[in-house]
């Protein structure tokens, strides 16, 4: 990566595909921003400046590097892609970690299960410049992105055609909401709503919270 690449995304601070740290707390910690990258656009972890965009750098190039590998290689499931640079800004060095958009979508921590399970797996996603936790229906249509299972020539029934009645007064619609309106379970409401998504007409949206909420995508 270039210098100038580097003070630019800098400058621009903080937001969906761009993360500042100074140093490293945790590796669980720094292991949710890889994969919220990861199962979102991609994006840029820079090692060595503060959230106020000051470069600090950091001590050691080699530790920082190594700490990264065993974050994406090993706490991450399935291990994510990605790069690493090292640029001195200022006469201090930073590390620079691009993180690619995954193909196999979702990543979770590593909690040595063979198979995702969506009770209990932490799955992290970008919302603005948050790394947020995944809802399950959120990882559901990860899963069904990543299986290229988008449902076509989709029949709608009394209530799907509920949500988008529902959606001519309001401008969205979340699962609790389907569900005391249709008079039906939690389950079958997030199903209605995924299924809406996976045809492409609903578009999915996540609050800095982590909560979902859906509107019309025409």
């Amino acid at each position: 990566m270039k210098h100038r690449d580097v003070l630019s995304l800098i400058e621009e601070g903080e937001g969906f595909r761009v993360e500042f740290k100074q140093r490293f707390s945790d590796y669980e910690k720094i292991s949710k921003e890889l994969i919220a990258f990861a199962n979102s656009k991609g994006g840029y972890l820079i090692i060595g400046v503060e959230d106020d965009k000051s470069i600090k750098g950091v001590e050691s190039e080699k530790s920082e590097a190594a700490f990264i590998i065993e974050c994406a290689e090993k706490y991450c499931e399935p291990p994510i892609r990605y790069k690493l640079d090292f640029i001195e800004i200022k006469h201090k060095e930073l590390v620079v970690v691009e993180v690619f958009e995954s193909e196999v979508k979702p990543h979770r921590l590593q909690d040595f299960k063979n198979e995702i399970d969506i009770t209990t797996a932490k799955v992290f996603i970008r919302v603005n410049d948050k790394s947020v936790p995944a809802s399950k229906e959120m990882i559901k249509i990860l899963q069904a992105q990543t299986n290229f299972t988008s449902l076509k020539n989709y029949s709608i029934d009394k209530n799907e055609r509920m949500v988008f009645e529902y959606l001519q007064q309001n401008e969205t619609i979340t699962v609790k909401e389907l569900t005391c309106l249709s008079n039906i379970s939690n389950r079958r409401a997030s199903r209605t709503l995924i299924k809406l998504v996976r045809a492409g007409m609903l578009n999915i949206h996540v609050k800095d919270n982590g909560e979902n909420y859906f509107s019309s995508a025409f």
